[in-house]
């Protein structure tokens, strides 16, 4: 199973930037998708963006389209979300995902990281 690892998360001022990163272990990282959700206290949790295999397609939920950035680094191993114009709706704790290939759902999960939004 693939080992997942988030950082970067804190505190960030409403209009203002963060940048997340998601390290994953394991080979052949560029052959399986990898996305971001968030979970804000007693609220579902909410897709935000995914990276297709190779970093082909991104798709970003409709509350972050336009602000947040998915990209990655195969080289790395990592898969990172750029968060631009936070704004007070963003706080959460943000976990990435991994979907094997061909798998429907997403099948390995991080632990998370906080991201607070100050004004």
């Amino acid at each position: 199973q693939v080992q997942l690892g988030e950082s970067g998360g804190g505190v960030g001022q409403a209009g203002g930037s963060l940048r997340l990163s998601c390290a994953a272990s394991g080979r052949n990282f560029s052959s399986y998708a990898m996305g971001w959700f968030r979970k804000a206290p007693g609220k579902e949790r909410e897709f935000v963006a995914v990276s297709s295999l190779r970093g082909g397609s991104t798709y970003d939920a409709d509350s972050v389209k336009g602000r947040f950035t998915i990209s990655r680094d195969n080289a790395k191993n990592t898969v990172y979300l750029q968060m631009n114009s936070l704004k007070a709706e963003d706080p959460a704790v943000y976990y990435c995902a991994h979907r094997s290939p061909g798998a429907r759902d997403f099948d390995s999960w991080g632990q998370g990281t906080q991201v607070t939004v100050s004004s």
